[in-house]
């Protein structure tokens, strides 16, 4: 199981971020939720500081690049061992800021490599 941090959590049903949580919790992958508006999901509350999560497998991003920048911090001291970048936020700085600290990053979406099993 691989412990997951969704940046950008959503309460909306119709964002990914949302489905991605659902999905991520039938696979059984712990998961932590962190963003920028109020809420609960499966009755975790979004996490609305830059609180460092310890033990992060995967962070999987649901924020566009114009705004990962205020993130960048956060992401490299949360230490995960991966990065996922679902589309739209595809961002070649942060990738090379990761990459530096050994950080694995892979441009996918979350909900095509849980439904393909290769998450």
């Amino acid at each position: 199981m691989k412990k997951t941090l969704i940046l950008g959590a959503s309460t909306n049903p119709e964002r990914y971020a949302y489905k991605a949580a659902h999905k991520l919790n039938s696979y059984r992958h712990p998961i932590v939720l962190v963003g920028i508006k109020k809420g609960e999901v499966l009755g975790q509350k979004i996490i609305n500081t830059k609180e460092i999560i310890s033990d992060v497998d995967t962070i999987t991003l649901y924020i566009g690049k114009r705004h990962q920048a205020e993130w960048y911090e956060y992401i490299i001291e949360t230490k995960p061992k991966r990065i996922l970048f679902n589309p739209g936020t595809e961002n070649d700085e942060l990738v090379a800021l990761a990459q530096e600290q050994g950080i694995k990053t892979e441009e996918a979406c979350t909900l095509v490599l849980l439904s393909t099993a290769q998450y």
